[in-house]
């Protein structure tokens, strides 16, 4: 049995979670509102103040332990998302270039001979609070982290000098250069 399945998430004030029609599980709270739809190796009881997560029995056991633990985080973050929020911070490491966020677009200056246009998804906020950091806010974790690595992706950062987009606290591990066989 998944370890992290069996424990409860608990629901704080301000948050409720109901069983939608089809096998979805919605959350709603002071920063909006998620839902999930269950996979059917797992049933969701709401007890309370607190939701607990088990399995029904369905499908291979292997799969089911794993889908019991996902489903376990999954709504714990979504309880995390509506009442916290999420967010990732990403650097800028390069000589002249920025990043601007103008609306619900953020424009990258990053050593292209043309600036990058990101648009940001419906439920993302964007922030630059100087020239080299980009703030991305949203309550689903999924999708911050999926914009904050595609921002990434953009321009990963290189080896050798450091220069590309990262995430705030990573470390890159810096290769050194040619050097001469004499």
């Amino acid at each position: 049995m998944s370890r992290i399945g069996k424990q409860p998430v608990l629901i704080p004030a301000g948050v409720t979670i109901e069983e939608a029609p089809a096998r979805h599980v919605r959350v709603k709270g002071p920063k909006g509102q998620l839902e999930i739809a269950l996979r059917p190796e797992v049933d969701v009881a709401i007890a309370g103040k607190e939701v607990v997560v088990s399995k029904n029995g369905r499908g291979p056991a292997r799969q089911a332990m794993a889908y019991h633990g996902m489903t376990r985080a999954l709504l714990c973050n979504m309880v995390e998302g509506v009442t916290k929020g999420f967010e990732k911070v990403l650097e800028i490491q390069g000589i002249g270039w920025n990043a601007a966020a103008q609306g619900r677009r953020i424009t990258l200056n990053i050593g292209f001979c043309h600036q990058v246009h990101v648009d940001l998804p419906k439920g993302i906020d964007a922030a630059t609070p100087n020239a080299t950091t980009i703030v991305l806010k949203g309550i689903d974790n999924q999708a911050v982290g999926q914009l904050a690595a595609q921002i990434r992706g953009i321009r990963p950062p290189e080896p050798y000098k450091g220069k590309g987009i990262r995430y705030r606290g990573e470390f890159v591990r810096r290769k050194t250069g040619k050097s001469t066989g004499k």
